[in-house]
């Protein structure tokens, strides 16, 4: 009765119960005695905040830090494991007197077999050595998982920290600067931004960010280990924390549920003799910081700190991966190098003499220094411009650097060279700008990634943005008494030679070339110079309102758009008339105007897509025949309009709703005719879109130098990897990969009781129903509104 009143009490000292109420009474926040560890593995010896895993025969000192007067005599004893069913003999165990003369230290050579290191701190007694030693050899499953939780509740913690640090230093800063940073750095340390603290005034935005309200850690797919052997594990899939005010120690339920865990799995061992406590690592160069939640205690009970070092494992480099949302990149001192994937290199020092790998034409490499920065997601050049000169036009590099004792290759990447730019205007008369108006100028030849700013010669800052390849567009304002020539200055980031392009202006103030009107079209186009002037157009009575104006090649493009959109399409090609252009003064003009022959337009007839199969993974099914997987082989055919008489030759286009991505199928490169009404295009979406591809697609035919109308075509949906459904008696998880493409997951199509996939999820594993029937039912994220199954094999 009283070991089993002790036990109770010792649980509820130790671990909080799952209620996050309760959760949150037993933070770390008291500090523990520090211990000095190195680690010598071949030759070099680093300090522990350098070493993510220990190999066999690895040479290990242990020093343990106390103050000088120190009160009460501690017992160090550090303990090899070699698995949860195999237990280690007794000539693994080794101790330190740690009051003697010399006797503070510990040097241990990792043997053969050995899986964890385990070290265990307590008042000094002569039979707590024996009993640790009982403890461990009895049940060693028990401290291979205390170990295993400990180790991915320290890196965990250490991400979190990381991220309120940065926070921190925000503070008092420009007022825009937290609202910009935080999103990148939730995004570098896997820790899900409260957007709500971005509304709140900029002075408060920092307290809330940090303050003791629930916050989301998402799981770490480098380091999932936790999420994968966590007894009861939320079914959110995150692992919720709160963090205090102080931003110091934080009531961190990642670390509470080890805890509970731990509490659970050393319950047995709890005696009048010894009790077990959980301490994380606060590791900075060689020395560990023990955090507790729970005060030690010297008399009986006596309290034993289980401290966790890294597993004795192969090591596993971190999964870096080039950024994909990204544009260009410039090779300039600052140019951010877009990495995702492992937050330990933001959170750590596991990632050591990280460089950029450059080969030269003759071979040589030349490795320029980068530096890790979770604000700005990813890894920063500073090398200077100079580096760069005769390395050509375009320069290929790979991260490299250690991780711990191992050296390991990060993504490539391919940067403009800013020496090569050499911009220009995209014709001769582009180049004479009209006086009195805001000029948007084309220009040509490098990379916008390399352009730091734009200038007139007399120091005018003007206003850019890239358009696409190798083109920029600034805007040149020019007044009414401007010179008849002006010098553009085009400067490189990294402070090279600015590129000068030479302009010329012009007194004339208006040119209207040409109204275009196609049949069945609702719409007009307006070209000539100087159309900002134009306020309104009317065409035999029909009132067209001007819109938006784009300037390319020295030209204006006036899109007029119909009051009455049905009247204008109902006019026959071959229709002539005048149409009258209405000037900001009064003044009118008239223009010619011959309906031309309608654009071409078709309707899809019949689509077929069909996934990819992949052995050994679990296959999605969607019944909806408009929701096209992305990845699977895409054959449609369409019906072109009586209006439109289809040649073989014409190109099809097929882009996302919203514009921002497209692609041309090209005769005999997946498109080809039936007979002059119907075509037939196969296309590799993934391939031609890009992987990042998502939402209703659409289509439209290419001829004669004439864009068609969009007709729509399907909705395109990325899946999740699925590998396996596993169940015990307990509870069923979903493994995979991508699973944040899943909104929910659900055992009936009605999605009673789903469980729903938390934004930004990037674990590899979610805990859902037990399927009835052998089928689990999908919302997916790129459409609400399809459902998806997978049968269980």
């Amino acid at each position: 009765m009283m070991l089993r009143l002790f036990c109770c009490s010792l649980l509820l000292g130790l671990a909080a119960a799952p209620a996050p109420a309760r959760a949150a009474s037993s933070p770390f926040d008291l500090a523990g005695p520090g211990l000095q560890v190195a680690v010598r593995h071949g030759g070099r010896t680093l300090p522990i905040a350098r070493v993510p895993n220990l190999a066999e025969s690895d040479r290990i000192s242990i020093k343990l830090d106390l103050p000088e007067r120190q009160g009460a005599r501690m017992l160090l004893v550090a303990a090899f494991l070699r698995g949860a069913t195999n237990p280690p003999p007794k000539d693994w165990f080794f101790k330190s007197k740690t009051w003697k003369k010399g006797g503070t230290e510990l040097s241990l050579t990792v043997p053969a077999g050995a899986r964890q290191l385990v070290l265990f701190l307590a008042p000094d007694d002569n039979s707590d050595y024996d009993a640790i030693v009982e403890a461990v050899r009895d049940r060693p499953g028990t401290f291979v998982r205390a170990s295993q939780e400990l180790n991915q509740a320290s890196l965990d913690r250490g991400r979190l920290d990381t991220f309120l640090r940065h926070i921190h230093r925000l503070e008092g800063s420009d007022p825009d600067r937290i609202a910009t940073i935080s999103p990148v750095l939730t995004q570098s340390l896997s820790v899900k931004l409260k957007t709500e603290c971005l509304d709140q005034p900029t002075d408060l935005q920092a307290a809330c960010l940090t303050q003791d309200r629930e916050a989301l850690l998402l799981a770490d797919t480098h380091t999932s280990a936790l999420a994968e052997t966590l007894a009861g594990a939320p079914t959110d899939l995150a692992y919720r924390i709160s963090s205090t005010r102080q931003a110091g120690y934080g009531y961190y339920s990642p670390y509470i549920g080890v805890v509970r865990d731990i509490a659970r799995l050393f319950g047995a061992f709890q005696s009048t003799q010894l009790q077990y406590i959980p301490a994380l690592s606060r590791i900075d160069d060689d020395r560990v910081t023990l955090l507790l939640n729970a005060a030690p205690s010297f008399g009986r009970p006596a309290s034993v700190m289980v401290v966790a070092l890294p597993a004795i494992e192969p090591p596993r480099v971190p999964p870096l991966r080039h950024s994909a949302t990204q544009g260009a990149l410039c090779a300039a001192p600052g140019t951010v190098l877009p990495i995702e994937g492992a937050p330990l290199v933001y959170a750590t020092r596991y990632a050591q003499n990280m460089r950029l790998r450059v080969v030269r034409e003759s071979g040589a490499s030349l490795d320029l220094p980068v530096t890790a920065d979770p604000t700005r997601g990813g890894y920063v050049l500073a090398a200077p411009a100079a580096t760069w000169r005769g390395l050509g036009d375009t320069i290929t590099g790979t991260l490299h650097g250690d991780w711990g004792f191992v050296p390991f290759d990060g993504p490539t990447f391919s940067l403009a060279n800013p020496e090569a730019a050499a911009w220009h205007t995209v014709s001769r008369d582009a180049a004479v700008l009209p006086v009195g108006r805001d000029n948007a100028l084309d220009l040509v030849g490098g990379a916008p990634a390399c352009v730091d700013r734009i200038t007139l010669a007399d120091g005018r800052v003007l206003t850019w943005k890239p358009t696409g390849g190798d083109r920029l567009t600034v805007t040149v304002p020019v007044p009414p008494a401007a010179p008849d020539a002006l010098t553009l200055l085009v400067h490189p980031k990294g402070g090279g030679e600015a590129v000068s392009v030479a302009l010329a202006t012009t007194t004339e103030q208006l040119r209207l070339d040409r109204l275009t009107l196609r049949a069945r079209d609702s719409e007009a186009d307006l070209t000539g110079i100087g159309l900002d002037k134009v306020t309104a157009v009317t065409l035999g009575g029909l009132a067209l309102r001007p819109g938006a104006i784009v300037r390319a090649d020295g030209t204006d493009r006036l899109t007029l758009t119909a009051a009455d959109p049905e009247k204008l399409a109902a006019l026959d090609p071959g229709h002539r008339e005048t149409a009258t252009v209405t000037l900001a003064d009064g003044r009118k003009r008239p223009l010619p105007v011959v309906v031309a022959a309608p654009r071409p337009a078709a309707t899809l007839l019949g689509l077929t897509a069909t996934p990819a199969v992949t052995q050994h993974q679990l296959q999605i099914a969607i019944a909806d025949k408009k929701v096209v997987p992305l990845g699977a082989a895409l054959t449609f055919s369409f019906r072109a309009a009586p209006t439109t008489r289809l040649t073989g030759r014409e190109t099809i286009e097929i882009a996302t709703a919203d514009g921002r991505l497209s692609a041309r199928i090209a005769p005999g490169a997946g498109y080809a005719v039936q007979n002059d009404t119907i075509g037939v295009v196969k296309a590799d979406l993934a391939a031609t879109l890009g992987a990042s591809a998502y939402g209703p697609i659409r289509f439209r035919i290419l001829q004669d130098g004439v864009a068609g109308a969009w007709a729509p075509l399907a909705t395109l949906v990325r899946l999740p990897t699925l590998d396996a459904l596993q169940c015990d008696d307990q509870a069923c998880h979903l493994t995979g990969s991508d699973l944040y493409l899943l909104a929910a997951v659900a055992t009936t199509a009605d999605f009673a009781g789903a469980v729903a996939v938390p934004d930004g999820f990037t674990g590899t594993m979610i805990a859902v129903p037990r399927p009835a029937d052998g089928r689990l039912f999908l919302r997916l994220r790129d459409d609400a509104g399809a459902i998806a199954t997978v049968t269980i094999r």
